[in-house]
């Protein structure tokens, strides 16, 4: 749980981080989603970052140096409570395995807690927006500003 922290990097450089992450040991997270785009007639899939600018990754102060040292680094953001991240992530990367198509939403500032107990996004928890005819839970990031939004019924949902 400890040294998780969030790299907010220059502007489309998320996967090059990732390479040097790889290069020098430290355990990262790159939440990607896939985008399909018709070009020249034929449809190409390519994967983008669902939190455009953000990296998660663990690695102990000595390593700050290391990392800041690749020039494609704006800051290093310390969570206040890395468990609550955590939890985030996993719920984020368990909708990615049931969507990877998964579109990013704008974070609610308020809302019902909820989790879904059916479909293919069981287990995800997070919390409600009523959307004109539907029902779509989004799973907040919040120490870096973000979400994402699943599309479930209302017999699939329960209140926490």
């Amino acid at each position: 749980m400890k040294n998780w922290k969030v790299l907010f990097v220059k502007p489309r450089t998320e996967k090059k981080v990732t390479e040097y992450c790889a290069l020098y040991g430290v355990p990262f997270y790159l939440p990607l989603r896939k985008k399909t785009r018709v070009v020249q007639r034929r449809k190409v899939a390519f994967l983008l970052p669902v939190f455009p600018g953000y990296v998660f990754a663990k690695f102990p102060d000595a390593q700050r140096l290391q990392l800041l040292q690749t020039n494609l680094l704006v800051r290093i953001l310390e969570p206040l409570e890395p468990r609550r991240m955590l939890r985030d992530l996993i719920m984020v990367r368990r909708a990615l395995r049931a969507d990877p198509e998964l579109k990013p939403s704008k974070p609610l500032a308020q809302g019902r807690m909820v989790r879904i107990i059916g479909g293919p996004f069981m287990g995800v928890e997070g919390r409600v927006a009523r959307m004109v005819g539907t029902l779509k839970v989004v799973l907040n990031i919040d120490m870096i500003g973000q979400a994402v939004s699943v599309t479930a019924e209302t017999n699939q949902i329960e209140a926490l």
